[in-house]
């Protein structure tokens, strides 16, 4: 890890900070990196197959690029949308994968990324638990492969986990942590070990929290309280599964127990049964709470 830790000396190529930048998926993540990179002033591409989430995530950007420029003392870029991958990142300088947490899907992005993408473009994942180092591979063995692990919301969420693969080469972490910065974000480099740093932490946090509820020792507003206040969290670790979506916290902890086979972060069933009934959080109106047609919380953690 010595080796791959920024320092202040770090030289940032041109490649990693001036773009053309394009982001892949237009859900969630994908819309608020695009909003960061849209919003540093970079010539920025959100790319996705699906017409109706482009739409979407276009308008989400659009609301918001002006302000979140501005109170950065910037100028925003115009966000541009594309439904042709390979088209997309023909002359990438960055590209940035933020599609559904499933190795088959991310695989296959990279595969299309080694063949499509210019060989000297920063290639990125926004993955919060698959291995680097299968993705690179998947991209042909390219050292331009790396993790860059962004938090929900993307455009306002400071850190950034750049994950270091087996075929990273030292000048793609450089790139990586002086993209970040452009971006606004803090770096922190990591090896590719199973789900880096902040996801192990974050999914047995989570899980305990589930089984806490399950159990009847409290309700999931006064767990939530309980690590607002008690250890200063901005957001109690239910509230943050019903925002990043139970679906993807399922998806995550499966992936998480086949690959380390700790039965600690097993779903615990209340998860199974919540997506098993369509209930994924915030996105559907329920998950641990109820939200109203604004996405606000109905009878939720006390925040006093």
């Amino acid at each position: 890890m010595t080796e791959n830790t920024p320092t202040g000396d770090d030289p940032v190529s041109p490649a990693a900070v001036a773009g053309p930048v394009v982001v892949i998926g237009g859900g969630t993540m994908g819309r608020g990196i695009a909003l960061a990179a849209v919003a540093a002033g970079l010539d920025t591409t959100l790319v996705d197959s699906n017409r109706d989430a482009l739409g979407t995530a276009s308008r989400y950007v659009e609301a918001r690029a002006d302000k979140l420029a501005a109170d950065r003392g910037r100028t925003a870029d115009q966000l541009q949308v594309a439904d042709d991958l390979k088209i997309a990142v023909s002359d990438a300088a960055v590209v940035i994968e933020a599609v559904v947490e499933r190795a088959d899907v991310k695989g296959e992005v990279f595969r299309t990324l080694g063949r499509a993408a210019p060989a000297q473009a920063l290639l990125a994942s926004n993955t919060s638990t698959l291995s680097i180092s299968e993705l690179a591979d998947a991209a042909g063995g390219s050292p331009r492969v790396v993790g860059m692990h962004f938090f929900n919301p993307a455009h306002r969420m400071r850190l950034v986990e750049v994950v270091v693969g087996r075929a990273t080469s030292d000048a793609t972490r450089v790139d990586a942590i002086g993209l970040c910065r452009v971006l606004d974000k803090e770096p922190i480099v990591v090896a590719d070990v199973a789900w880096f740093v902040t996801s192990r932490l974050g999914l047995l946090l989570g899980n305990e929290a589930i089984r806490i509820i399950a159990e009847g020792t409290a309700t999931a507003a006064d767990v939530d309280t309980a690590m607002r206040l008690g250890y200063n969290h901005p957001m109690g670790p239910l509230e943050l599964a019903d925002l990043v979506g139970l679906d993807a916290r399922l998806n995550n902890l499966r992936s998480v127990t086949d690959r380390m086979g700790r039965h600690e972060f097993a779903p615990p069933p209340l998860l199974v049964d919540l997506v098993e009934a369509g209930h994924l959080g915030r996105k559907t109106g329920r998950g641990f709470y109820a939200y109203d047609t604004d996405g606000n919380i109905v009878n939720g953690p006390r925040h006093g």
